[in-house]
């Protein structure tokens, strides 16, 4: 056991967003497994209602916001993981009723391995009504991805409850003493700033899409003579791209043309984070006319962007078609609507879909529940590009106008669990109309619309700089383009990105069709494998880990296909072993599993595993090591039902290097697994 000093505080969690640039804190994502629960699934009181922050505020309150065990004696526990790794030096356990029965809080690294960081022998009733225990301890060597928590609940009389379970990188404690409450508002480094005559116009101009590096901006032009209807054009789709970054002009807007706009109103809702695909309101009709009972995907072509096609989703139905928003997170893979339903709160709710296995439809909506919703209006939702800052308008959360933009934080994976919505103060919000936020990735100016100041006295498109302590969570940018491994030509494909960790897929994009390009944004936290695929190829997979990074960033790098075809040879670059030994790595298990989906896919391939180390130590170990490193991978393919008669196995150990042996930089790449298709 690790040496510990244990600190008591009381009162209310302070909201991540205040604090996340002096330490980072994150909260239970997934229950792995529970010794018992009071209730099912995600009812009142079951294990998933640790996840996420602290849900009673007050604390100490009896609350359906907490699990409660079955009462079954000593050996109550729950286990626990989270969204990313990081170097604990603290953990917290938030106990709002009838605290004293915790026995044992344990680590969990990204191996599996546990190690404990708190015991009490001797579990009882303690004066206090509630609790949060948390733990701090100087830094382990590993990385912590989950924590178990054991109870003796026969040792405290009464219903014990845990409402959250958060682990830190920082020994400073995660509960405050004292709760201030809201700011009045959010400091900025600038006031708005309209972009312009290139951009703006005498006409309305509004709903504003950035696309996330930041150099397109796609908004909406109204009743302009230049629409493709004439001045009698509801509404047409306008684009500007960046002109001077520094000092952060635009070129003359142009009208985005068809098949997007037509005579009728057209809209763009948002932009994917490779710039290839755009949501659109309303459905297109084969004869030229619009459906508003829905939206459609645009994809970009060689020669420009292609038909509308409907977007397909589950029992979707809107009841105010007048009123209607939609936005596509840059994962690809959720789906934000604003529309007004039966099972809402009032009038336009904020509703959530996800795209299915089929990478076609989407889920049924799911209302994002009373903490962002209400009674009234919730529109122009925005999801920033960490996947958990929420941006949207309201009418019926109060402020300084009819609408006002607030901001509110995921909590956890339900998609219902939100922090409370934070008005953006009244350097953005009027008591005119306030607007359609939008953030690049890099989080560094947003843009919006407003009723101010506009030029002819019109609705205008603002900038404003956010402050550091208002941005998302840092993300990473990635770009390069897909080239056959052979020919190095660009290769339609598409880009599917994933949390080595949790082997859970993160996003989906596509290759731009012109010459080969892709763009994913990678929220920082994590270990992330990305791999491109197409028809006839093999993957390479590559990774970044940007789970300490900081600030915005961006990287570029070109994934490789390999022809699918004897004698082809593909590097495992996902595939990680301890230094200078042989057993797998947790995070190896997505790129293996990928490998024996292809093995059962094909039945009749056979493969060779090859094995290679770099130039440092003894060459005879070298040659052992890099023998059982195959060895250990046809193992786990075997254990996977793979016949061994299949996979054959070589080792190289340093003599067959691809890279410059003299710098570290270029000496990680000669170690490395490949594997050789030696039939199909």
């Amino acid at each position: 056991m690790i040496v510990r000093k244990l600190v008591l505080s009381l009162g209310l969690i302070v909201g991540m967003g205040s604090w996340a640039q002096a330490q980072r804190a994150i909260w239970a994502a997934k229950v792995v497994e529970v010794s018992s629960q009071k209730a099912e699934g995600k009812e009142a009181f079951s294990p998933e209602k640790v996840l996420g922050e602290p849900n009673a505020q007050p604390l100490g309150q009896i609350n359906n916001d907490a699990w409660i065990p079955k009462k079954e004696g000593p050996n109550e526990f729950i286990e626990v993981r989270y969204g990313k790794s990081i170097i604990a030096k603290q953990v917290t356990v938030v106990e709002n009723f009838n605290p004293g029965s915790i026995t044992k809080i344990e680590l969990v690294d990204t191996r599996g391995t546990k190690h404990q960081v708190y015991e009490n022998k001797s579990p009882g009733p303690i004066p206090e009504l509630f609790r949060s225990l948390s733990i701090t301890f100087p830094a382990g060597t590993y990385r912590t991805i989950g924590v178990v928590v054991s109870m003796n609940t026969k040792a405290v009389e009464g219903v014990n409850q845990i409402d959250a379970i958060g682990i830190a990188d920082v020994a400073e404690t995660m509960v405050k003493k004292e709760f201030k409450g809201e700011s009045e508002g959010v400091s900025f480094d600038s006031a708005m700033v309209n972009l312009g005559q290139n951009v703006n116009s005498k006409y309305v101009d509004t709903h504003p899409v950035i696309s996330p590096d930041g150099k397109t901006l796609f908004f909406a032009r109204q009743e302009s003579p230049q629409n493709v209807g004439g001045g009698n054009d509801v509404q047409d789709v306008w684009y500007s791209t960046l002109a001077n970054a520094a000092k952060k002009t635009w070129n003359q807007a142009k009208n985005i043309g068809g098949p997007i706009n037509t005579p009728g109103p057209n809209g763009l809702a948002s932009v994917s984070s490779d710039g290839n695909t755009a949501v659109l309101i309303n459905v297109y009709n084969p004869d030229g006319s619009l459906d508003p009972k829905g939206a459609s995907i645009s994809r970009r072509t060689k020669s420009g962007w292609g038909m509308p096609v409907k977007i397909e989703i589950e029992d979707f139905y809107n009841d105010d078609d007048e009123n209607v928003d939609y936005f596509l997170g840059t994962s690809g893979k959720v789906l934000l609507m604003a529309v007004q339903r039966k099972d809402g709160k009032g009038e336009q709710d904020i509703y959530v879909s996800f795209l299915k296995a089929d990478g076609r439809t989407w889920t049924r909506p799911k209302n994002l529940g009373g903490t962002v919703n209400t009674k009234k209006a919730e529109f122009a939702p925005f999801l920033a590009a960490d996947g958990k800052t929420l941006y949207f308008a309201s009418e019926g959360l109060g402020g300084y106008g009819k609408s006002d933009i607030y901001s509110s934080k995921r909590l956890d994976d339900s998609w219902t669990n939100w922090s409370k919505p934070r008005n953006l103060g009244p350097n953005i919000n009027s008591p005119d109309f306030d607007g359609y936020f939008t953030l690049s990735a890099a989080g560094e100016d947003a843009y919006l619309v407003s009723s101010r100041n506009g030029i002819g006295g019109s609705r205008d498109i603002f900038r404003i700089n956010l402050t550091p302590q208002f941005k998302p969570e840092v993300v990473t940018l990635v770009r390069g383009r897909v080239l056959d491994a052979a020919t190095k030509k660009p290769v339609a494909a598409t880009i599917k990105y994933e949390n080595l960790l949790t082997g859970e897929e993160i996003g989906v994009a596509e290759t731009s069709p012109v010459d080969g390009s892709y763009t994913i944004v990678l929220p920082s936290g994590a270990h992330y494998g990305y791999r491109a695929e197409a028809e006839n190829y093999l993957a390479e997979s590559d990774n970044l880990d940007v789970t300490d990074r900081r600030n915005y960033s961006e990287v570029t790098h070109d994934l490789f296909l390999v022809p699918f075809a004897v004698g082809s040879t593909i590097k495992l670059n996902n595939i990680f072993f301890a230094q200078s030994k042989y057993y797998l790595r947790e995070n190896s298990y997505p790129e293996l599993l990928r490998l024996v989906r292809i093995l059962r896919d094909y039945p009749t391939v056979e493969i060779k595993l090859e094995g290679h180390t770099d130039n440092q130590g003894d060459p005879a170990l070298n040659l052992k090591l890099s023998l059982d490193r195959v060895n250990e991978v046809k193992k786990y393919l075997v254990s996977k039902g793979i016949s061994g008669h299949r996979i054959t196995t070589e080792g190289f150990g340093d003599k067959k290097p691809i890279a410059s042996n003299e710098q570290e930089d270029t000496r990680k790449l000669n170690r490395r697994v490949e594997f050789r298709i030696t039939k199909k």
